[in-house]
């Protein structure tokens, strides 16, 4: 109990510039560590429902049935199934119009799953630049406080004839707590970022994956039915 006093009463009796350097890094912390909880179980939740759809998707499933079950109301699309949708429905409305090539078809549907990609990756990637700063920034703040507080102390010894540690202590203890602040708040969010950034990389990497398989399996839909209706009008010729 003594010991949780006096380090409460040295934070208390700092600097008013090494109380700030505290806070901030405080602040910085709390928020990292939100951000870390919530980050994990959007990328949980996006690695689960990346593995089901691929699952239901590469099961012999129509297409357009697989496309209207995540189209109706009451369905929430996330990850990987908002490009699906995205460019199922852009292939869809192309194919009903009339005069519009068969890569021009795939072509669209290509740009509409890029532009629900990025936006599905840009949300992945939210927060992340703030633990990168939080990572890098944080041990020079508490290095500043640190600096702070051992100039005051060789100030106050400068006021003195006969130097005592007792003189010396408090400024010393209110840079290394300084310190320690800022290796708490930096570490943890350091080895969030590189965990996080990794897990975003490879849900990249199957994102881009599924949107060159789904592309081939509409180039081959595209295609064959271009060729049956040709070979129905020379019929019907």
């Amino acid at each position: 109990m003594n010991s949780d006093q006096s380090f409460i009463t040295i934070i208390m009796e700092a600097s008013f510039v090494v109380q700030a350097v505290m806070l901030i890094l405080l602040a910085a912390s709390v928020v990292s560590w939100t951000f870390i909880f919530g980050k994990r179980k959007v990328l949980r939740n996006a690695v689960g429902i990346a593995d089901e759809f691929e699952d239901r998707f590469w099961s012999g499933m129509e297409l357009s049935d697989l496309y209207r079950e995540m189209s109706s109301e009451g369905y929430q699309c996330d990850g990987i199934e908002n490009i699906f949708v995205a460019g199922f429905k852009e292939f869809s409305r192309l194919r009903r119009q009339e005069g519009i090539a068969p890569e021009a078809v795939v072509d669209g549907a290509q740009r509409a799953m890029r532009a629900a990609m990025g936006r599905e990756l840009d949300m992945l990637d939210e927060h992340l630049p703030f633990l990168a700063t939080v990572g890098s920034t944080s041990p020079y703040i508490g290095l500043f406080g640190t600096v702070w507080g051992i100039m005051n102390s060789f100030r106050s010894l400068g006021a003195v004839k006969q130097a005592t540690l007792s003189m010396v202590a408090p400024g010393i203890s209110e840079a290394l707590i300084a310190t320690a602040m800022g290796l708490f708040a930096a570490i943890p969010a350091v080895i969030a970022y590189n965990r996080y950034a990794t897990v975003n990389d490879k849900l990249a990497s199957r994102y881009q994956t599924f949107m060159e398989e789904f592309l081939s399996l509409l180039h081959r839909q595209v295609h064959s039915t271009a060729v049956s209706d040709s070979a129905a009008r020379r019929v019907s010729q």
